[in-house]
């Protein structure tokens, strides 16, 4: 376990983002806990321990060198996308769900999208990994080219492997197991609460 998932943990459990319960996930399945990244927004100090460790994960992908943009797909990528982009110094481009039918209208806002781009994908989480596909096909249509993915969690259901059978470079800063035990080696969660959510996991 990397030193850095302690922080991201504590980050994430210390804003609210990891809660407790019974949640559907976007595929419809049951899930034990829901991690909601947008919590990050009430804390700044947290937001920013995210934000830097992200920067850190980008900053030593073997061709950052030559990533031209950041993007991410609306909402909760796109709450935390900008603040790691102020800290490598990278445009970033949302990806609306649906397209905009008034003002600037269409499904890109922030910076354009050139054919040609080197375009690093963020998200929260990836669980089986569709919502990203949805977020990238857009930029593609465009002509840019999408190799990196970078999630803050991985949930540890088969996205990441399925999105690297596709082509794609998967990067997490943490997997979900290892933020359970860091917590629970922390005293922030029980012995039983830890061991109940591992054995989520593994179903």
């Amino acid at each position: 376990m990397e030193p850095t998932t302690d922080k991201i943990a504590d980050a994430l459990y210390d804003s609210g983002c990891i809660k407790f319960g019974t949640f559907k996930t976007k595929s419809g399945a049951s899930s034990s806990y829901y991690i909601d990244m947008a919590r990050l927004l009430s804390k700044p100090k947290e937001l920013c321990i995210i934000a830097e460790a992200a920067a850190q994960k980008i900053c030593q992908i073997t061709d950052y060198n030559l990533l031209t943009k950041l993007a991410s797909i609306e909402l909760k990528g796109a709450l935390i996308t900008p603040s790691i982009a102020c800290k490598i110094n990278l445009p970033c481009v949302i990806v609306r769900k649906e397209e905009k039918a008034y003002g600037v209208t269409g499904r890109i806002a922030g910076a354009d999208v050139e054919r040609g781009d080197k375009i690093l994908f963020v998200d929260d989480v990836v669980s089986e990994g569709l919502s990203k596909i949805e977020g990238i096909k857009p930029l593609q249509e465009l002509g840019a080219e999408v190799k990196h993915i970078l999630v803050i969690v991985n949930r540890e259901q088969g996205g990441k492997e399925k999105l690297e059978t596709t082509g794609y470079i998967v990067h997490a800063l943490a997997k979900i197991s290892e933020i359970f035990i860091s917590l629970q080696r922390n005293g922030k969660i029980s012995t039983n609460q830890a061991e109940t959510m591992l054995k989520h996991i593994k179903k």
